[in-house]
């Protein structure tokens, strides 16, 4: 079953310039940060675990990703099953007095942090700053001119009864705790034609506190800006970025980062149906009145020169594993929680998960044990190689396209005791899976399975039994759908129906996405 390896797609054209999107896939809500001559990003990561991803890169274009922040959710009993609209929302990554800090909003807890001397960690455990119902979007700032701290946050309507406001505290310096009751900095109901002003990231220039935060919804709102004398305001607003004559919708929510050679760019999203919330860099200036341009006068671009930077080999976040030694790469996630033995290390290659017993394994979206990552944007290939060891009746393993509606390709061991081959969806209005074709016997113990993935994430499912020939159609072509915050999601899942014993488990290998 071995295949050529496709060349991963970037935003790097190799000719000295760039094509938006630089991230190809669901890095929502990204925050940036430079130390030295590399940069850091870090995304929203909702209730999946590992959560808080952290990328890397030298030239702003192409990046990898070099771990995560946050082993698990907390509070952990809150992320025992999926909860794929909850848990770590907008994130602000800074560095400060030697450390990383990372600061969230948890919609139903409130505003944590986390730091490290290191990327790479080891990171603290997550610490709560504020609790309370609907805080989100936090972000810190360490003001070198006062030595004050600062710390300003958005607001969830479905949980606090309002939104369209951010609000400002004194902070300790030592990021643990505000000082004070908070004030509202910004009321965008106030302001004629906002809407859902969200996300601010705080920074201090030339004299003035800024406030970058989007407003009027991911698909379709704008970027703003707003500067004030005194951190306490009154602020005055400016639209920074639009659509405009673009094809960028909602160019939206993101991070301001200067180069070591002064130079001045900023990394936002653009939300992208199934494919999730994509992220362009834009080139950004400081207008003679004081204010920032971003992208082309105000307008996002598609093709810019790269940042004055050193040269980089192409580089996308890591797709592709071999699964060495039964470890998975950083790129996937579980979507809660994980427990013991969901996956085994072993000598050997191979992904081997186990076949868990669990109450609803006719909804995937409610098993906290599926291993998932982003669906990239863009046409693809994806398959994975699957050999089913479960001996329980009824247990099952597949490649599965997760969203509000999903479909999966796999095996199930039958009452009888032989592997068939399984094909099942569930719509988005749906409580339960059913079947998307009749399952089939299969040849040997071994399949390889496949999902070809068009540009507007149309799904074809196929399949090779035995090792051999070409890959077979199975089932309607289906449509990915994204979930309320979340893109498709790629995932490997286990389980079998409850009851007593072992199920045994389920080994996938050499899991790769061609273009």
């Amino acid at each position: 079953m071995s295949r050529p390896a496709g060349r991963a797609p970037t935003g790097d054209l190799g000719d000295g310039t760039y094509r938006n999107p630089v991230l190809a896939a669901d890095w929502s809500d990204p925050d940036v940060v430079r130390v030295g001559e590399d940069y850091y990003l870090t995304a929203s990561s909702f209730g999946r675990a590992p959560g808080l991803p952290l990328l890397h890169s030298r030239d702003l274009v192409n990046w990898t990703i070099v771990g995560h922040a946050l082993e698990r959710l907390e509070p952990a009993a809150a992320f025992t099953a999926p909860r794929h609209d909850r848990g770590v929302w907008a994130p602000s990554l800074r560095h400060h007095d030697g450390r990383f800090w990372i600061f969230w909003g948890d919609p139903d807890h409130g505003i944590f942090q986390v730091n490290s001397p290191s990327v790479r960690g080891p990171w603290t455990a997550p610490h709560l700053v504020k609790s309370g119902l609907g805080l989100i979007d936090a972000c810190p700032l360490w003001d070198e001119e006062s030595g004050e701290a600062y710390l300003v946050h958005g607001w969830a309507k479905s949980r606090a009864g309002f939104n369209n406001r951010l609000t400002g505290h004194r902070m300790s310096p030592d990021g643990t705790k505000v000082l004070d009751e908070g004030r509202i900095l910004v009321d965008a109901d106030r302001i004629p034609g906002w809407f859902t002003l969200e996300g601010p990231k705080l920074y201090r220039h030339e004299g003035w506190f800024w406030i970058l935060a989007p407003a009027g919804g991911v698909a379709t709102g704008w970027q703003g800006a707003f500067r004030s004398r005194s951190f306490h305001g009154p602020y005055e607003e400016r639209t920074v970025l639009a659509q405009g004559d673009t094809d960028v919708n909602g160019p939206h929510q993101g991070g301001w980062v200067r180069t070591q050679h002064g130079e001045d760019w900023f990394l936002h999203f653009q939300q992208s149906g199934a494919h999730g919330r994509l992220v362009h860099l834009q080139p950004m200036r400081w207008g003679t009145d004081g204010w920032p341009v971003l992208g082309d006068g105000g307008a996002p671009v598609r093709v810019h020169r790269k940042p004055d930077l050193p040269e980089q080999p192409p580089s996308r976040p890591a797709v592709d594993d071999t699964f060495p030694g039964g470890r998975f790469g950083r790129q996937w996630q579980w979507t809660a929680n994980p427990d013991e033995g969901w996956a085994t290390q072993h000598a050997g290659d191979g992904l081997r998960l186990g076949c868990v017993r669990t109450e609803r394994l006719d909804d995937l979206r409610s098993v906290p044990h599926v291993l998932t990552q982003r669906l990239p944007a863009g046409a693809c290939a994806v398959e994975v190689a699957l050999r089913l060891d479960g001996e329980a009746s009824g247990a099952r393993a597949g490649l599965v396209v997760l969203g509000d509606a999903y479909a999966w390709i796999g095996l199930e061991r039958a009452p009888d005791g032989t592997v068939r081959l399984t094909h099942r969806f569930a719509p988005a209005d749906a409580d339960r899976e059913r079947d998307a074709a009749r399952s089939l016997p299969v040849a040997g113990d071994r399949v390889l399975l496949r999902i070809e993935v068009t540009a507007d994430a149309r799904c074809r499912f196929s399949y090779v039994s035995d090792g051999a020939g070409e890959p077979v159609p199975l089932g309607p072509e289906f449509a990915a759908t994204p979930w309320r915050w979340v893109g498709a999601l790629l995932g490997l899942f286990a389980g079998a129906p409850e009851g007593s014993g072992h199920a045994g488990t389920a080994v996938f290998s050499d899991f790769r996405v061609t273009p």
